[in-house]
């Protein structure tokens, strides 16, 4: 008997053990993502030929004990490696592991290859050729605390490999993976099989040839052990012969449905199809899982899925409702039948509002996820509430403060003029986030969470504010947009998060700005200096105005607006300068008086040699960016910046400085003694939709 290691993936492993059994293989040892057995020739050629569920197999050739001094090289020099390949043979190998000795598996593979072809040098006088690419014969070490295993592979390139995907779609389940969970799922081949997502198709093609009893292997052009001496040709000629007859007509009525609203997709999935040459027993057709009309057959299946479950938290607006509603026409037209999901975010299923019936561990690539089993009893199906699916039920508490909050809040933002304001503000502390309304739309900041919260609740809450959001504020799903605000470094603020370019007008006291509420982490639009702004435009008229780090320029606007001479707007963010300068364009404003500088406000006040009458100046918390010569701490630097002013303010003139450090002191005695006159406006300042916040920033007017 030869013995054997079966690689696979996570959670599939029991599966792939049965499947070496049915085969004729002894099952020695089941470890994550590896069962070995032990087999004859025939059993092992069998489960190449057959297996759905391995994706390599090897040949165990030697297990060496080994201690933390042993060396590779040596060991390896045991084995009698003429046995195992011929001189013609090509080789490569494989390292793959841990030892003290070995630095990194290339090293590992080095040292493995010069044992073999000095071995081969000193018994015939030459050494076999390497081919890492399409070599002979190809051998593995595989490194644990104990054990060199040294090992030939004899499956070849994967065998998730059927030959028959030319394409795939955005998110593809391997061929092993898809047949692994249509064996969880319980379908049996004389049911109806549908999968509402299907992508390229892997899932319906992976059932159609389970129910067809083609073995996966007669595809292939060739195995690894067709190149190894010990191969037995007429063995694995006979078995080719039983597979091809083995092979079994499915009844007419026995079809498999797949649909998607990806026309892409589906293209690749009817190609894929006809390649496998199942195309007569399959049905592709674009169609919304949320909007499912009828049954696909009116005897009761099984639905095996993989729908979007995203890899950010910013992708649950869209996807809560996508489960709800697909539950939603799951219930009205599949009972009877039983729903199997893989998702790598089980809250999702929260929103199913279904009872599972069993679950299982896998993993999709990176991702670990819970392949879960329903039941759409009758039971299950007359639960048909399109009420938002909470976890917890005291987070019906965050969306009664909204629902308060909005009632409040709207009549007097209309009163005001404004498009654009906060809504909430943890008012909850357990619901830690920001939610603010820009005209139509909504964006969820997600505050980072204490340390002293366990993260699994903290999400479950978040999904419960998600699920509420645009159910209280009566938005569709895809106007909301949720964000992960976490402590900002440096120049972490301006990083483009996505790349949507989506931009909306939105107004305020008469001004016009462009936000966009995808891309950046910030809308380009701090609404909490909304007053600070309108002070700067009832204060501007006639004077020359300077805004220092002035992001989008929305106080420079205000200026404007309010009848500044001259308006100077500095930032070091190109990006942010051309911002800037659209809202002056949305607002009708041109002009030689309005200048945009693209600098370091710092190094600019070093070489200005113009006075202001008004300066605002609103810096980060921090910086490091590389385009400044120094690191920028605001608590640190705020009296050098001040003074830095001095020679630029008029006399008379005024400088309004404010930040959004919590904790923040100005150093009063400092400034004083460099003749400044300080008054604290922070209050003054406050806006109404942030007075729950009262240390949502500090604004202070100075002068001298």
């Amino acid at each position: 008997m030869l013995q054997f290691w079966a690689l696979t993936s996570k959670g599939v492993e029991e599966l792939l053990a049965d499947e070496i059994r049915q085969h004729g293989g002894d099952v020695i040892k089941v470890t994550m993502g590896v069962v070995r057995f032990s087999a004859d020739l025939r059993s092992a050629y069998m489960l190449c030929l057959w297996s759905r569920l391995a994706t390599r197999v090897l040949r165990l050739i030697q297990s060496e004990p080994v201690t933390a001094d042993s060396d590779l090289y040596q060991v390896a020099g045991k084995i009698d490696w003429l046995q195992h390949m011929a001189l013609r043979n090509t080789l490569a190998v494989e390292c793959v592991g841990k030892h003290p000795k070995i630095d990194n598996t290339q090293f590992g593979a080095i040292r493995l290859k010069d044992a073999i072809v000095d071995q081969f040098r000193e018994e015939t006088g030459n050494r076999p050729d390497v081919d890492r690419m399409n070599p002979d014969v190809r051998f593995q070490v595989r490194l644990d605390k104990a054990h060199f295993h040294f090992l030939q592979d004899f499956s070849g390139p994967s065998l998730h490999q059927r030959g028959y995907r030319a394409g795939q779609g955005d998110a593809p389940l391997k061929e092993h993976l898809a047949a692994a969970l249509i064996k969880r799922s319980g379908w049996q081949p004389e049911q109806p099989f549908f999968d509402p997502f299907c992508g390229s198709g892997t899932l319906v093609i992976e059932a159609a040839l389970i129910a067809l009893n083609r073995a996966p292997g007669l595809s292939r052009e060739k195995f690894a052990f067709e190149g190894w001496p010990g191969h037995r040709e007429a063995i694995w000629q006979q078995l080719r012969t039983e597979a091809k007859a083995a092979a079994k007509p499915v009844a007419k009525e026995v079809k498999f449905w797949g649909s998607d609203t990806d026309e892409r997709s589906l293209t690749k999935a009817r190609h894929n199809a006809q390649q496998a040459g199942i195309s007569a027993m399959v049905q592709f057709s674009h169609q919304d899982a949320t909007a499912l009309s009828m049954a696909v057959s009116a005897q009761p299946g099984v639905i095996v899925t993989n729908p979007p479950y995203g890899e950010r938290l910013g992708d649950l607006p869209s996807l809560i409702p996508l489960y709800s509603k697909f539950s939603l026409a799951l219930k009205r037209h599949y009972a009877g039948w039983r729903l199997a999901i893989i998702t790598s975010n089980t809250d999702l299923l929260r929103a199913l509002r279904l009872s599972k019936t069993k679950s299982y561990k896998f993993t999709n690539g990176p991702l670990d996820c819970d392949f879960t089993l329903f039941d759409l009893t009758d039971k299950q199906v007359a639960v048909s509430s399109d009420a938002p699916a909470l976890f917890f039920s005291e987070s019906s508490s965050f969306g009664n403060r909204l629902a308060k909050n909005l009632k409040q809040l709207q009549k007097w933002a209309n009163k005001e003029g404004l498009s654009c304001y906060r809504l909430y503000d943890a008012d909850i502390p357990e619901y830690n986030v920001a939610v603010d309304w820009y005209d139509g739309e909504v964006v969820v900041h997600e505050y980072a969470a204490p340390g002293t919260v366990d993260e699994q609740v903290s999400q479950k809450r978040l999904f419960d504010v998600v699920n509420q959001v645009p159910q209280v504020l009566g938005i569709s799903s895809d106007k909301m947009i949720l964000k992960v605000r976490e402590k900002q470094k440096g120049t972490s603020q301006y990083q483009a998060l996505n790349k949507a370019g989506q931009y909306k007008e939105v107004s305020e006291y008469g001004a016009k700005f462009l936000v966009n509420l995808r891309d950046y982490l910030d809308t380009g639009l701090f609404l909490d200096h909304r007053i600070t702004r309108r002070l700067i435009q009832q204060q501007a008229s006639g004077k020359s105005v300077l805004n220092l780090f002035a992001y989008t320029g929305s106080a420079s606007v205000h200026a404007a607006i309010g009848g500044a001479s001259s308006v100077t707007t500095v930032d070091m963010s190109n990006t942010y300068l051309d911002w800037a300068k659209r809202n002056f364009t949305v607002n009708g404003l041109q002009g030689k008086q309005y200048q945009f500088e693209q600098a370091d406000c710092l190094q600019w006040l070093s070489r200005c040699r113009n006075q202001f009458d008004l300066i605002f100046v609103d810096p980060p918390t921090f910086s490091n960016s590389k385009r400044m010569q120094d690191s920028w701490d605001v608590q640190r630097d705020h009296v050098k910046l001040l003074n830095l002013l001095t020679p630029r303010l008029a006399p008379g003139g005024k400088v309004i400085f404010s930040n959004n450090k919590r904790r923040f002191k100005i150093d009063m005695q400092a400034l004083n003694d460099a003749g400044w006159q300080v008054k604290d406006i922070s209050a003054a300042t406050l806006p109404e939709d942030f007075k729950r916040n009262v240390h949502i920033h500090v604004c202070f007017e100075l002068t001298r």
